[in-house]
């Protein structure tokens, strides 16, 4: 008997750290499905109010009573000043002379030097090319400049005409001018005028052209004939953009004469005056049709004089025509 517990003893003694195995260490399994639900209890009960809550509105810092910025931070440190140092005169005069030699170089900076603020452009301005549609007879007109030339000195011409729609030529006259800068906006314009219709007349042509405050464009001339007549004439215009394409144009033209040329049909003084206003469309910038009306009025002795012929001296006119440039 005693032997057998002998021998048990071991087997107990192995059997039993598995027999009295503490599964206590595991825990309680409940408190682990707890810590699982407790996030998703947490999740579902959330308040997502803070999630809507609108963000508060913008308020500048109250910058009263703070104390002036201290600006001598950005001040900088002295300024190398004196001639420039030895050892930037110690390289050759022309460094791109070693590079592409120096006859090639020389035609390089004469060409610089002569082209240097002074490119030459030229452009050709349509200013109307217009039908004229009144009481009594219909007419045509055309208004074309041109120039070529640089910032300061440019050669300008100019063209006028006008004529009966299925009739005569009536006035039509040739402008060769030499335009010189006299400020930023203006250029002083001399030359000759050579009319062909009504007569062959010459002129000397003084006058000036540009851009007058607020945007006006301006065009005075003063015409001395061959004959000795002085007359003058005046054109404003101004462009209202109504869109970017859309452009509304008020005009005014003057014609004055110091006396009177009967052959002519014209007295002295303020001998006409032709306020009108254009509606065009840059379909392109180069090119834009328009519509508009025009009154012309005869005035003073001239006036007179055309209704001892039996004309009307004065009238609206519809207009319709293209201005375009190239």
């Amino acid at each position: 008997m005693r032997l057998r517990t002998v021998l048990a003893a071991p087997l107990l003694l192995g059997a039993a750290p598995a027999a009295a195995q503490d599964h206590s260490g595991h825990g309680d399994h409940s408190a682990n499905d707890q810590e699982e639900a407790q996030p998703q209890a947490d999740s579902e009960t959330e308040d997502h109010s803070r999630h809507q809550q609108a963000p508060a509105p913008f308020k500048l810092a109250d910058m009263t009573g703070a104390p002036a910025m201290d600006h001598s931070m950005h001040q900088v440190g002295d300024l190398p000043s004196g001639p420039p140092p030895p050892e930037a005169f110690e390289g050759p005069q022309h460094a791109a002379d070693e590079i592409y030699g120096e006859a090639a170089m020389a035609e390089a900076r004469a060409t610089n030097h002569a082209t240097h603020g002074d490119m030459k452009t030229g452009t050709l301005m349509v200013e109307r090319l217009e039908a004229r549609l009144g009481e009594g007879e219909d007419g045509w007109l055309w208004d074309v400049q041109g120039w070529y030339g640089g910032d300061i000195d440019k050669f300008v011409v100019k063209s006028e005409g006008e004529g009966e729609i299925g009739g005569d030529l009536e006035d039509a006259e040739v402008q060769a001018l030499w335009g010189h800068a006299i400020g930023p906006f203006f250029d002083l314009q001399a030359g000759v005028r050579l009319d062909l219709e009504p007569e062959t007349r010459s002129h000397l042509v003084l006058g000036v052209q540009g851009l007058a405050p607020y945007m006006w464009h301006v065009d005075g001339a003063l015409f001395l004939s061959d004959r000795g007549d002085i007359t003058a004439r005046i054109e404003g215009e101004y462009d209202q953009k109504i869109t970017q394409r859309l452009i509304l144009q008020p005009r005014v033209e003057l014609e004055l004469a110091a006396q009177e040329i009967p052959e002519r049909g014209i007295g002295a003084g303020l001998t006409k005056i032709e306020p009108g206003l254009r509606l065009r469309c840059e379909i392109a910038r180069e090119f834009a049709p328009y519509v508009g009306v025009e009154y012309e009025a005869k005035l003073g002795e001239t006036a007179d004089l055309a209704r001892e012929e039996g004309e009307d001296a004065a009238g609206f006119k519809l207009l319709a025509g293209i201005r375009a440039w190239f």
